[in-house]
This record gives structure tokens, sequence and C-alpha cells, in this order.
């Protein structure tokens, strides 16, 4: 009998060092661990940099321009501190994402270059003014968030019982390509102008017509840098319903490649978003020239999420590429639902 207890006992015991390790798996298990690491390294004076309430409406002042921004910024930390910090951002971004994201910061130093700018050092072009703002007690099991962001790179995660929402996402990139210098011919963010090239080449004359909703390219993204994803008007463009098989494939590969920028389950949970939309209730857009080269800018517009990239400024060569969810930017449809289960 004592034999089979202990069995038991080993058996119950392996079942929970297994709990634990999957429970450290969880993504905002992870996460949460990774940011509490990030301010355990800080100093108390950079701590009240870094750190403010969740319900402070600073979470919801973000952009991707240069500017004095709130947050500790990556000239302000310590190696050590940088390495932890960029730990936490790799919770939220995947592996493309991260390196989407470093290589922007770096492009900071090719435009220094180029402009020769005397601008205030808030504005200068730097590739530490970065910075990482921490909402509220990281707690996987709890309310809080932290944003990365500084020019070109600016993305949003909120933590709500276990489930992250991690929008507003957004990348740029000028130059989108480098001309000149030793890293000449660098995307970064090729992916998501290629495929929107394929996309408006897959399409018909007809089709074509329809998808090009104005042949003068909008100067940048419409919803900019609005704490609330809206579009005036109702959808327009080439509905997917419209579309072959292969068009609609075209234009998922689009989807793919943003929801690709964030760490899995957030981009599977975009992907699955993506595909429960109505294709009548889901559009494809292009404003400019469909010849490629040309200023242009596409978007994809479904009931509950949009995607934007221009291709506009500096002789087209210098993108905008952002992922919106109308509901659930800022984690805004998470915290309604955790608020609504409280008061029940």
């Amino acid at each position: 009998m004592k034999q089979v207890w202990l069995r038991v006992a080993a058996v119950f015991a392996a079942a929970l060092l297994l709990t634990a390790a999957y429970k450290r798996a969880e993504q905002a298990s992870v996460m949460s661990d990774t940011a509490n690491a990030f301010l355990n390294s800080l100093w108390n004076d950079q701590k009240a940099i870094a750190t403010y309430p969740f319900e402070d409406d600073q979470r919801f002042d973000w952009h991707f321009i240069p500017k004095l921004r709130k947050g500790l910024s990556f000239g302000a930390m310590r190696p050590d501190q940088r390495l932890l910090a960029m730990a936490l951002v790799s919770t939220g971004l995947s592996q493309q994402g991260l390196i989407k994201a470093t290589t922007i910061m770096s492009l900071d130093q090719v435009l220094l270059s180029q402009e020769a700018t005397a601008a205030p050092a808030v504005n200068r072009r730097d590739p530490e003014n970065y910075y990482i703002t921490i909402f509220g007690k990281p707690d996987a099991k709890g309310v809080w968030g932290f944003r990365l962001e500084g020019h070109h790179v600016a993305h949003n995660f909120t933590v709500v019982n276990g489930r992250i929402a991690d929008s507003p996402s957004f990348f740029g990139s000028n130059p989108a390509e480098i001309k000149v210098g030793p890293r000449k011919g660098l995307r970064i963010l090729a992916a998501e102008d290629d495929l929107g090239y394929e996309m408006i080449e897959s399409l018909d004359a007809g089709q074509q017509a329809t998808a090009v909703v104005d042949k003068v390219a909008l100067k940048d993204i419409i919803t900019a840098a609005s704490r609330k994803a809206s579009i005036d008007g109702q959808p327009n463009g080439l509905q997917a319903s419209k579309m072959t098989a292969a068009q609609f494939d075209h234009m998922m590969s689009i989807v793919e490649a943003y929801a690709a920028n964030v760490a899995s389950p957030m981009a599977e949970n975009r992907l699955d978003l993506a595909k429960k939309q109505p294709k009548d209730k889901t559009f494809f857009a292009w404003t400019g020239d469909v010849k490629r080269g040309g200023p242009h800018y596409y978007r994809i517009q479904t009931p509950a999420f949009l995607i934007e990239m221009d291709m506009t400024q500096d002789n087209a060569n210098h993108v905008h590429a952002v992922w919106r969810d109308y509901s659930n930017d800022f984690g805004l449809d998470l915290l309604k639902q955790h608020y609504e289960a409280s008061h029940k």
C-alpha cells in the first residue's frame, strides 16, 4: 500500500511540475515575468519615469513620429537594462517583428547622417530615442500593459486575466529602401509593400477599377495615431465576395504578414479573427498608381479590424503600416468583458 501511495504522490508531483511549466510557457505569464525582471533592474528614479497607473490617460497617447515621449528611453538605460527591455519587447513581437523593430530603430542613424539636422534633442534622429512604458502592475492574471514606442515603431500590449490585446500595432520605415551606402537595397517592410502590389496586380481591369478608389494616393494612413480607429463613410473598394479564390488568398497573404509581426498566440488570434469576417463586408481598397514605384496606399477593411499601408512621402520611399482592432485596441474589449464579469 505504501508503494502505491508513493507512486500516486510521484504522479501528482509530476503533474504539478508539468502544470507549472505550462503556466510559465503561457504568453501572459512570460510577458509578466519579463516585465517584472525589467522593472526590478531599474533604480527608483528610473522606475518612476517608466511606470504609470493602468488607468492613466497616457496609455492612449501613442504616436510614431520623433517627439518627446513619456516612459524610459533606451538612451537612459544601462546596457543590462536595455537587454531586459528588449527581452520584454520579444514577448510581444515575433522573431520577424523583433527584427523589423530593431532594424527600424537603427535607421535613425542613417537619417541622422542624411539630414545633418540641428533639431532639438527630443526630435533628433537617435537609435536610442525609443521608450518602454509600463502601465499598472505586471501580473499574468491581472490587468496591465506596456508599450514600445519611438520613430516608426509603436506597439501596444494589454494583458487582462491572461489574455493579451496587441494593438495599435505600427511599423514604418524611412527610407523604405536604402539607396546608397553599405546597406543599399535594404527594405525592412518589403513584404507589406510587395504583397499589396501582388494583390492589386491579381485583379482584372474591372476589379481594379472598383478597388482603386482614388487615382491620387493618400498622403498617410487615415487613422494616423488616433485613439479610436475609424474611417468616415461606408467601406469602399473591392468586396472579398467579388474575388476569385486565388485573389482572396492574395489578400489573406497580406493579413498573414501583419499577423506574423506579433508573437504567438496573438498572431493566431489575428488570423482567427480574419477568417471569421464575412466576405461581403470585407474590402480591399487602393489609392494611387497601380504601377510599381509610384506613390500608393492600400487598406483591408473588415467589421473587426483594419490594415493600412501608405508609401507616399519622400518620393514614395517612406512607408507606414498599421494594424488596428476596432473594438480591442488598447484591450478595450477584453476590459469590457472583464468588468462585466466582475459585476456579475
